[in-house]
């Protein structure tokens, strides 16, 4: 078959046009790297070069002969691109200057039957570009085998799948023409399936290209632009197979052939929703992505802007986001948050999809000791293999799901900790994820401790507010008071109606009484607040007895009497006199209130239960004891925060247990003092 007879030219077109468009993607991902080393440089010329190889190829196709002047000269130039970037990374330097001087006799040949074959082709002068070409492809075939050849071993990794692209596109130039040459003629078989194979040697190279720095790509994907490329791909593979499917249900399915196609294509589409919906599914597809195409585990960049966002953006409590922008790093899908406080403890803050925390930990245990001291992230089931002589708290026994305990630093000083539940899809845990962990675990203390003190800030300002409104009311009080008893001394000085001047100092002696009161509550003298031996049950009685006309009425349970706590006996009963009047308006008229007095070792312990509306464990942990923070319509929000605060300063604790709808229990443990702090 002649040359000009070659057949299925649009097939060949197409070919290679396929090679033109790979070969011009990666010149231009290798042209973002222009300005690196001459190795680059050269990898991008010849990549361009091929894709203007291919495109013209197409327009000879298209329009001319395929093996004219002009086809010659295209492939001179680009047989001389490959063979001058393998030149450029031939070692050693003698090599090098022989196989350049070799590569210069023959693209200068080449050159001089290229220019030699401006008339039509003669039989001759067929083949002597056959003969030409065929030497290139052999020559191109030893440079890139002297190439592999005297690269160390240590560095064929990066070079290997350069050596199968480029060696690929000279191996079928040798085949296509010395077939040609033994036929006297171009198959258009092989000439036509040669733009496709230099195409598959396009990713090869491409893949050489992102393994050395020298000449790697200069454009980089990043990982969710490539995790959402393989989905999209992912989904458009699984549709082209079940449109395909359904094709041939409807076929084949005679009568039933549409009714089974729409079910098909419908549950077909469904799984596919499922799928793309699973978190596990996308878990593994990123770590899959990772691990296989990108030398980091992290986008830094993008985790950083993530994690900055979720910490100071809106949405749930810090805490809760807290929580989520950790584990989102180790796809973790659950986990908890404790946060150092009060008496030097560290307790339960927030938790994500993961129950409520009940547990506290102590700064000064081993655990908490050891975090802050290495500052390790601990693996928990590898510790617990080998504990390394520190035993695991116990509620991190209770949770079997837990895999990893984030210490969050600040100042060199554990703040708290972050415990996450085990991973939708298996991780390694390297040096690269352990220090992000840990630096995340430092900016996340950094956003709590800023919003703690802010908290503290505020609650200090309003405390202040409040004292300088009570300075001014005081103030108001006793001119009133004091304007009052002037009334009152000057009424018994004129009495000229006995029952009249009787009730109006009956009412002005009430409100002087009441004011009286109200101007003591406000100022809270310090002489009130002296401490002092009391008996703990004949307190509970006055206050329970003070309250016997409510409804439901108090009920008062002593298991044992004679208890002496120190303490002042205003400021202990007006404490248990509040928390029994929040009881007796959290239930119904119908329901109980009981007050209970115990002894537990050194302590007292009273139990204020009732079987009222009840508080969330959410409520207790945010809003119970955060001061001006009510439920009532006119109240101000400190008495439980207030009776919490007085109980500590005797050295007590308030504990709190409640369910909704089902009842809350107050237990106010002091301890005992004098003699009835030793054992029975």
């Amino acid at each position: 078959m002649t040359p000009g007879a070659l057949s299925g030219g649009d097939v060949a077109a197409l070919s290679y046009g396929l090679a033109s468009l790979c070969f011009l993607l990666l010149s231009m991902l290798l042209l973002g790297n222009w300005r690196a080393r001459r190795n680059a440089r050269a990898l991008a010329g010849a990549c361009l070069l091929t894709a203007l190889w291919a495109a013209g190829t197409v327009a000879l196709e298209l329009w001319a002969h395929p093996l004219s002047w002009y086809g010659a000269l295209l492939e001179v130039l680009r047989s001389g691109a490959w063979l001058v970037f393998v030149l450029l990374l031939l070692e050693p330097a003698g090599l090098r200057l022989n196989a350049c001087l070799l590569a210069i006799a023959a693209l200068a040949a080449a050159q001089l039957l290229a220019g030699a074959l401006a008339a039509p082709l003669a039989s001759a002068a067929l083949l002597a570009v056959l003969f030409s070409r065929l030497f290139l492809a052999v020559l191109g075939m030893l440079l890139v085998e002297q190439w592999y050849r005297n690269t160390p071993a240590p560095q064929r990794w990066g070079i290997k799948f350069a050596c199968l692209g480029i060696g690929a596109l000279f191996v079928y130039d040798f085949y296509l023409y010395s077939d040609a040459l033994l036929f006297r003629a171009v198959s258009p078989e092989i000439w036509t399936a040669r733009g496709i194979v230099n195409a598959l040697a396009a990713p090869l190279i491409a893949l050489s290209a992102a393994r050395n720095p020298a000449w790697k790509l200069g454009l980089a994907l990043s990982r969710q632009m490539m995790f959402r490329s393989a989905a999209l791909l992912g989904s458009a593979i699984y549709l082209l197979a079940m449109a395909s499917s359904a094709y041939y249900l409807r076929y084949f399915g005679g009568a039933w052939g549409p009714v089974m196609q729409v079910a098909y294509l419908g549950g077909a589409g469904l799984l596919l929703a499922g799928v793309l919906f699973s978190g596990a599914l996308r878990s593994k597809l990123k770590v899959f992505i990772s691990k296989h195409f990108y030398t980091a585990s992290f986008d830094y960049r993008e985790e950083w802007l993530r994690f900055t966002r979720a910490l100071s953006g809106d949405g749930p409590g810090l805490g809760e986001r807290t929580i989520q922008a950790v584990a989102q790093l180790v796809e973790s899908p659950a986990g908890a948050l404790w946060i150092r406080r009060e008496q030097d403890r560290c307790e339960p803050a927030a938790s994500w999809n993961m129950p409520a925390q009940t547990a506290v930990e102590s700064a000064s245990s081993a655990f908490c000791r050891h975090l802050e001291t290495k500052q390790w992230v601990i693996d928990v089931p590898e510790w617990l293999a080998r504990p390394n002589g520190m035993p695991m708290p116990d509620w991190v026994l209770a949770l079997p799901q837990l895999w990893l305990v984030v210490p969050l630093m600040l100042h060199g000083r554990l703040f708290g900790f972050v415990a996450l539940a085990h991973p939708r899809t298996p991780m390694s845990l390297d040096w690269e994820v352990l220090d992000v962990l840990k630096i995340a675990g430092s900016q996340a203390a950094g956003y709590l401790a800023h919003r703690e003190s802010a908290d503290s800030l505020l609650v200090a300002r309003q405390f202040e507010s409040f004292n300088r409104m009570s300075t001014f009311i005081v103030h108001d009080l006793k001119n009133l008071v004091f304007q009052l008893s002037l009334l009152l001394s000057n009424a018994e000085k004129h009495r000229a109606n006995p029952d009249f001047q009787r009730d109006m100092l009956g009412t002005l002696d009430y409100s002087v009484n009441k004011m009286t009161l109200l101007l003591h509550k406000l100022s809270r003298g310090q002489s009130q607040d002296v401490a002092a031996p009391l008996q703990l049950d004949q307190l509970l009685a006055q206050a329970v007895s003070a309250r016997a006309g409510s409804e439901p009425a108090p009920v008062l349970e002593v298991a044992q009497g004679g208890l002496t706590v120190l303490a002042n006996w205003g400021r202990l009963e007006r404490v248990l006199g509040h928390i029994i009047q929040n009881a007796i308006e959290a239930t119904a008229k119908d329901g109980r209130v009981l007050v209970r007095l115990l002894r537990e070792r050194d302590s007292a312990v009273v139990e204020l239960c009732d079987n009222g509306l009840g508080m969330s464990e959410q409520f207790i942990r945010e809003r119970l004891f955060k001061p001006f923070e009510s439920t009532k319509a006119a109240g101000m929000g400190i008495g439980v925060f207030e009776s919490r605060e007085y109980i500590r300063e005797v050295g007590g604790q308030l504990e709190v247990s409640s369910e909704p709808a089902q009842g809350t229990t107050f237990r106010v443990i002091l301890p005992l003092h004098g003699e009835g702090a030793t054992p029975a």
